[in-house]
């Protein structure tokens, strides 16, 4: 009759943990590396299921092993780019994207773009403070770039939305500062512009919305933008506004239509 060898139980978990590693060393870290999101969707990506949406038909998603998530394909608009990667940024196991994606959809010119933007900026907003927003555009190859300021971020965002949803825009580049929330400011926006359009000279930039003197405020400090239609009218707003109590300083990038851009310190 055999007779069973008393093993100990140290050396019995010592001996199961030698035997995993020595060897099955690759199928071991195999296991342990694999993507959580792989194991529960069961295809190839993990993630491709979040971009199940007409507007993501040309999109393909892959999942490396350090949670990256990289996006190829293209898009009509540049929205639905950024939109596939929120959306794949949200799943689960997912810790960064790497949006590759190309847009190629309708094409359009710099200078189209800068003319048909440039309408749409000049009225978004209008009876929300439009005149309390300056916010600046560039173009190049595609890529639009919104600078300047902005009153609220409410008023940021819908710039932002309005160029991202374009057709023919490739980028966009938000260098769009948010004016500081402050009581004081907004105070004083309101009694600058009472000033500046309460000039008998000055009240006409008042009537087309897209067209008004822009006044934006941070910390006390008015910066005055727009165009004017002359040096005098210019002049006029900056006195106007440098007059307003509790205003520490007035900058005057106002320009004189038919002359070149300048920024101006006073």
């Amino acid at each position: 009759m055999a007779t069973t060898k008393y093993i100990s139980p140290v050396a019995l978990a010592a001996a199961l943990l030698v035997g995993a590693i020595g060897s099955t060393p690759a199928s071991f870290a195999a296991t342990s590396a694999a993507p959580v999101i792989g194991q529960q969707d069961g295809d190839s990506n993990g993630v491709q299921d979040k971009l199940k949406k007409s507007q993501f038909k040309d999109v393909k998603a892959s999942l490396d092993n350090s949670g990256i998530v990289t996006l190829t394909g293209s898009v009509s608009l540049y929205q639905y780019k950024k939109d596939a990667a929120n959306r794949v940024r949200k799943a689960k196991g997912v810790n960064g994207v790497r949006n590759e994606i190309q847009v190629s959809g309708q094409a359009a010119s710099d200078e189209e773009l800068k003319k048909k933007l440039g309408e749409k900026l000049t009225y978004d907003r209008v009876g929300y403070g439009n005149a309390f927003n300056a916010i600046t555009m560039n173009v190049e190859s595609g890529v639009v770039t919104l600078g300047g300021h902005a009153r609220t971020d409410v008023d940021k965002d819908s710039a932002l939305a309005l160029v991202s949803t374009y057709p023919g825009v490739k980028d966009v580049v938000d260098d769009i500062e948010v004016d500081p929330t402050s009581i004081m400011d907004d105070q004083t926006r309101l009694a600058v512009a009472r000033s500046v359009y309460g000039y008998p000279s000055l009240n006409k930039y008042a009537i087309d919305p897209a067209k008004p003197i822009r006044i934006s405020v941070q910390n006390g400090h008015v910066e005055l933008y727009g165009v004017v239609d002359s040096k005098a009218d210019k002049d006029a707003a900056y006195l106007r506004a440098n007059s307003v109590p509790g205003v520490f300083g007035v900058k005057n990038f106002l320009q004189v239509a038919g002359q070149a851009s300048e920024s101006e310190k006073q």
